[in-house]
């Protein structure tokens, strides 16, 4: 079943044990996401849930091993294992991060930090312009969660996702707990942030939780773990955002300790409620 277009709604990334209490009622939830990688095999459990979860509810297809910020080429077997998972179950939407993942011999399994430069942004416009040429469409970026700066770095992260959308005709996911990390961590306001983007362009939103640690010089860092409920800061930030440009696609995040499906749709109606009260509001 294809669901276009997706301009609104609460989701979470889907977890395969919650699979029969969502099956049962899919009403409170409006969309899902899945990680693409874990569907890149032919069949099972995974396939056998998303086949009949893809008939009654729209897909975000997220991407977390691409390396579309690396300076090796993209791996054109990855890139075609993406369209098949793509053809397979049409997405309302497909993204990928704003990172690096491998030197092109091997993968290192994480999503690892790009130093904000032009020669880097013209390679990840490059790539991004590939991926979508492959897939036949346009894809999200995500912003990531840093927790230092390069010393090379000349451009502010927004200016330089602003710059990727610009060049390469991407649209932008914004993670709202990735950019309170980010400024918590490395400077910055999340205010600031946002006049750098074009907010026009972000088509999708994540929420997450974050843990912070001490740290031996006084200050604290903030991890961006996806192993706790939404804080309260992303969730002003959120009601923030929403006043600024309107509902978007919302996913709940929560991969670690991963909790009962209630609490999950508790996160869901928060998420839910702003975007209602907007529309009433019209």
């Amino acid at each position: 079943m294809r669901h276009f277009p997706l301009t609104r709604g609460a989701g979470v990334g889907f977890k395969p044990q919650h699979f029969e209490a969502l099956f049962a009622d899919t009403s409170r939830v409006d969309l899902l996401e899945i990680h693409a990688e874990n569907y890149f095999g032919d069949g099972g459990l995974l396939h056998f849930q998303l086949e009949r979860l893809h008939a009654l509810l729209p897909l975000s297809i997220h991407g977390v091993g691409l390396s579309l910020g690396g300076a090796a080429p993209l791996n054109t077997q990855h890139l075609q294992q993406l369209k098949r998972l793509c053809e397979r179950y049409p997405p309302a939407l497909v993204s990928e991060h704003l990172a690096w993942a491998g030197d092109g011999h091997q993968f290192l399994g994480d999503l690892l930090p790009i130093a904000y430069t032009s020669a880097t942004l013209a390679r990840t416009v490059d790539h991004v312009a590939q991926l979508q040429d492959v897939l036949g469409r346009r894809v999200l970026i995500e912003n990531p969660a840093t927790y230092l700066t390069f010393s090379d770095s000349h451009l502010r992260e927004a200016e330089f996702l602003a710059e990727l959308s610009a060049r390469s005709g991407c649209a932008l996911l914004l993670d709202l707990n990735n950019l309170l990390v980010t400024c918590h961590n490395n400077g910055g306001t999340p205010e600031q942030y946002l006049r750098s983007l074009p907010l026009e362009d972000v088509g999708e939103i994540h929420l997450a939780g974050h843990s912070q640690r001490q740290l031996s010089n006084g200050r604290s860092l903030l991890i961006d773990d996806h192993g706790s409920a939404v804080s309260d800061q992303t969730w002003l930030l959120y009601q923030q955002l929403l006043g600024m440009i309107g509902p978007r696609p919302t996913i709940i995040e929560w991969d670690n300790d991963v909790p009962t499906w209630d609490v999950l749709l508790h996160e869901v109606g928060m998420a839910r409620r702003p975007q209602q009260e907007q529309g009433h509001a019209a």
